[in-house]
């Protein structure tokens, strides 16, 4: 059986959790804070933020304990920090539920998920698992086996060199990226982008040999370009109970992502938008590998033959899981009635009209460039239907100044990259 906090049973219900559960957020990004404005929204509670570095946005907050740990960036620091932690959570009364908020420390508390659950409520799937099926080459095998649809794909294994690799074989344009993106992340070079469009067999041939330079022993993926732009991708968000039963659901199309070289790929504006087909595909993907907790699955519309090719799946909340709350369920709240207070969720569909956007108008007028989707989005700001998670009223002064800029900044930038 698996460990649980020494203190969980001191939450007996809803009416002890202001007192007695403590969220402890790894990271200071756009999710950190998301967790911090939607734990105080829910239940109250002031959140403690570990993040290696200052982020103004996130430590200049009042409804979060920001504390600077240096030591989170390497793992045996991290782990050491959190243990800590939660031990003086436990000596206190207190009963921690830990949270990461990006894939590596997702993975790191996955990893060490029996030892931590001495102290905390680890809302995440076992490692096994988590490992299995982020590696994309068993993601589309699985893929495979359900009929869920997804782009033609091909395996180049860094670990044994490049070298050999008949570039010429391959059709263009080419999407290549690593299988394994946690142990890319933890790379640096020069050059290097989250991932690559390829247009011809010399290009290939120069980000194989570079990304083999640098370190990269996985295998690296090389895909079948599904026309489209931004528009063309949807994103999707689940919650799932332990037995892989689909509780909670919402997404939408994306307006834009962001096109600078290592946040490429990310959306930083979406419409919400149910498909009916994806959700299914979903669901049958959950079920099948009994996923429990929050996924967030990156898919393309295929022009080609209508399909929707499923690209990855991320085991954890996405960036941008704030649209779940804009949907209408605050996204905490599935997590802790589940994990925390040991109840059913209720199945619920978070389709409420939402535009999530972390960018002001000027930039989805400039570069947004489907009329009809443009228009979309630019009525949601009209209607104040536009929503940022900076944008929290109660917060600080200062939180406010460090979110507007940080929403000002987005319009140079994409000048500078698109």
């Amino acid at each position: 059986m698996a460990t649980k906090p020494k203190n969980l049973s001191l939450i007996q219900g809803e009416n002890d959790l202001a007192a007695r559960l403590q969220p402890v957020v790894c990271g200071a990004d756009i999710l950190g804070y998301s967790y911090v404005r939607c734990y105080h929204e829910a239940y109250g509670i002031r959140p403690i933020v570990l993040s290696a570095i200052d982020v103004k946005v996130t430590s200049s907050s009042k409804f979060c304990d920001y504390r600077v740990v240096p030591e989170l960036n390497d793992e045996e620091g991290f782990v050491a920090a959190v243990s800590a932690l939660g031990a003086e959570l436990e000596a206190a009364g207190k009963v921690g539920i830990l949270h990461g908020s990006a894939d590596w420390n997702t993975r790191v508390i996955s990893a060490h998920k029996e030892e931590f659950s001495q102290w905390y409520v680890v809302p995440y799937i076992d490692f096994a698992l988590l490992d299995d099926i982020t590696q994309k080459e068993r993601f589309y095998q699985i893929c495979e086996e359900l009929g869920i649809p997804y782009p033609k794909t091909w395996y180049v294994d860094c670990a044994d060199g490049v070298g050999d690799v008949n570039v010429q074989e391959f059709p263009y344009p080419l999407i290549a990226k690593p299988s394994n993106s946690a142990a890319y992340d933890l790379l640096s070079f020069e050059g290097k982008e989250k991932i690559y469009e390829i247009q011809t067999p010399e290009r290939l041939k120069q980000v194989l040999s570079a990304v083999r330079s640098s370190g990269y022993a996985h295998k690296f993926i090389l895909q079948d370009f599904v026309p489209g732009g931004d528009d063309a991708i949807r994103s999707l968000t689940t919650f799932s109970d332990a037995n892989g039963d689909l509780r909670v659901v919402s997404g939408g199309r994306v307006v834009l992502q962001d096109h600078s070289p290592l946040a490429l790929g990310n959306p930083v504006c979406i419409l919400g938008e149910k498909v009916d087909r994806i959700v299914a595909d979903a669901a049958v993907f959950l079920r099948h590998t009994r996923y429990h907790g929050y996924a967030n699955f990156d898919i393309k519309f295929d022009l080609r033959d209508g399909s929707y090719r499923f690209f990855e799946v991320n085991t954890r909340p996405g960036k941008n899981t704030f649209y779940v709350s804009l949907g209408g369920v605050n996204f905490v709240r599935p997590i802790v009635e589940d994990w925390v207070l040991r109840k059913e969720v209720a199945y619920r569909e978070a389709y409420d009209p939402f535009l999530y956007t972390v960018v002001p108008p000027k930039v989805v007028r400039s570069f947004v460039t489907d009329e009809l989707l443009r228009d979309q989005a630019l009525r949601m700001f009209k209607t104040r239907s536009a929503h940022n998670p900076h944008d929290y009223a109660p917060d600080t002064a200062a939180h406010k100044v460090w979110a507007e800029v940080a929403y000002r900044h987005q319009y140079s930038k994409f000048k500078q990259y698109m």
